[in-house]
């Protein structure tokens, strides 16, 4: 919960330097998929069911996935500034996710 709330601040720091650089298509889609895996993580903490919290941390990873995407856009994008952090900082963001989430499958059955 705290990584993925301070990847969210990163996030939007790291946004707002693409904002000043006039980068806001990409600034735009990376700010919403950057803060949507922490407010999907947190949305699984009260979940209506156990369905419920596998649904909302598999749509985080899904999020994560995107974010991803539009972080290595940046890094290979010789106009922009480099997300090498941030890409380090959702790794183990990934791996936590999908560790819960085939925890969970395992106890749904």
């Amino acid at each position: 919960m705290k990584l993925s709330f301070q990847f969210a601040l990163d996030i939007i720091a790291y946004c707002e330097k693409l904002d000043a650089l006039k980068r806001f298509v990409i600034s735009q889609q990376l700010l919403k998929a950057g803060t949507s895996i922490g407010a999907n993580i947190r949305e699984a903490q009260s979940p209506e069911s156990r369905a419920d919290f596998l649904h909302k941390l598999k749509i985080a990873l899904k999020e994560a996935e995107e974010c991803e995407y539009w972080l290595l856009l940046c890094e290979h994008a010789t106009s922009y500034p480099s997300p090498k952090n941030l890409l380090e900082d959702l790794l183990p963001i990934k791996k936590i996710l999908n560790s819960s989430i085939y925890t969970a499958k395992r106890k749904i059955g």
